[in-house]
């Protein structure tokens, strides 16, 4: 439990911090989808990046984790 803490709280918040600047670039009506404009909403949108950067935040932060763990963790 305390890992799934470690990974997933911090990759909340670089998912929050990363949607914030994204969409504060681009916004959510003018993008397209295969070359077609979206037909969500904005919420859909907004909720949709921010579960994406939070996935890839949160990949990236169990990636890290699992590189971290000694010679005698992986070798039992």
């Amino acid at each position: 439990m305390k890992r799934a803490i470690l990974i997933l709280w911090p990759s909340f918040i670089v998912g929050g911090v990363g949607e914030v600047l994204f969409f504060t670039v681009f916004d959510p009506q003018e993008l397209y989808l295969f070359g077609e404009p979206s037909s969500l909403s904005r919420l859909a949108v907004y909720s949709i990046g921010f579960f994406l950067c939070w996935g890839f935040a949160a990949a990236s932060s169990a990636f890290t984790c699992f590189l971290q763990r000694s010679a005698g963790d992986v070798n039992r």
